[in-house]
């Protein structure tokens, strides 16, 4: 088990990058961290790896605990593997020699197995001998996920895992992925801004805001009930609707154009997003998107109602 208590970090002379962290995370669970851009998502993890010194509060795994660079000659913990966003390949050499690098020499037949095993995992068996400088960058952000998993880690840290993929791999990818992590019973923790790598497969999710916790529980919890519009961003477009002088956070599915509808607008424009359209409406100069099947063209009065606010 994963205990962060009262984590704070900062470099030297400046504010802190994070304030105050504290959650736990089972054997075996995925944690799903989001929040924008320098909110302190990618640093969290390199002080959970190993690789900056906390400036104050401690971290553990089990009764080991997690220590920087100021106490370790080799920076980061050999039962966790961290993936980041520079993927730290060899690329003159091939595919399956950068995952079975660190696999032992002595029992090649496993060996193969084990490489042949997570080519297939991230969907790469036909490049097993292809040099990965010749890869695009998401072919390479694939190997490097298999290259940290060759030796089984009990807690696999990533950062913005899937940024690089094209999206007809990525969902293919994200499944077969945590669906092996859960196999291994390897626990995750996943710094994204991709809500969909929260949604499907995280049994716990993390908001950071100005570099402090503002949300902690099940995805699913945090999608349905947002408290505030940061939250509620992070999974879609979202609208600030007041209704009897107290305002709810709408998704646009949840604004229904509707002929017999309480409430009226304007369309303003028309965003085709493949297998609905979002329009924008303007409600008293207020903009609002509103999830529907058809176009409606720009300047159309519209009636509307809303399917939940509570």
């Amino acid at each position: 088990m994963l205990q962060v208590n009262n984590l704070t970090f900062q470099y030297k002379k400046q504010p802190p990058v994070l304030k105050n962290i504290n959650f736990t995370l089972q054997k075996g669970a995925h944690l799903c961290i989001m929040g924008e851009s320098g909110c302190g998502k990618s640093t969290l993890l390199k002080v959970i790896y190993g690789l900056l010194d906390a400036t104050n509060g401690t971290l553990f795994w089990n009764d080991v605990q997690i220590l920087g660079p100021a106490h370790h000659l080799v920076p980061g913990m050999e039962f966790f593997k961290y993936v980041p966003q520079n993927f730290d390949l060899m690329p003159y050499t091939s595919v399956a020699e950068n995952i079975s690098k660190y696999l032992s020499r002595f029992y090649p037949k496993e060996a193969q197995k084990r490489t042949q095993e997570l080519l297939e995992v991230i969907e790469m068996s036909d490049f097993a001998d292809v040099k990965v400088k010749t890869l695009s960058g998401g072919q390479q952000q694939r190997v490097a996920i298999a290259k940290a998993l060759a030796k089984e880690p009990e807690l696999l840290l990533l950062d913005e895992p899937f940024s690089q993929i094209d999206n007809f791999k990525k969902n293919s990818l994200r499944r077969k992925l945590f669906a092996y992590l859960k196999q291994k019973n390897i626990a995750c923790i996943v710094a994204t801004h991709d809500g969909n790598d929260a949604l499907s497969f995280a049994d716990d999710m993390i908001v950071i805001q100005n570099n402090t916790i503002v949300a902690h529980a099940h995805p699913k919890q945090l999608y349905k009930n947002p408290k505030t519009t940061y939250v509620a961003a992070l999974f879609d477009d979202v609208n600030v609707f007041t209704i009897d002088h107290k305002e709810f956070l709408l998704y646009p599915h949840q604004i229904k154009i509707d002929n017999q509808g309480n409430y009226s607008g304007v369309v303003k424009n028309a965003y085709f997003k493949g297998y609905y359209w979002l329009i924008e409406v303007d409600y008293n100069n207020q903009t609002l998107f509103v999830a529907n099947s058809l176009e409606i063209k720009e300047n159309t009065s519209i009636s509307f109602s809303i399917i939940q606010h509570a």
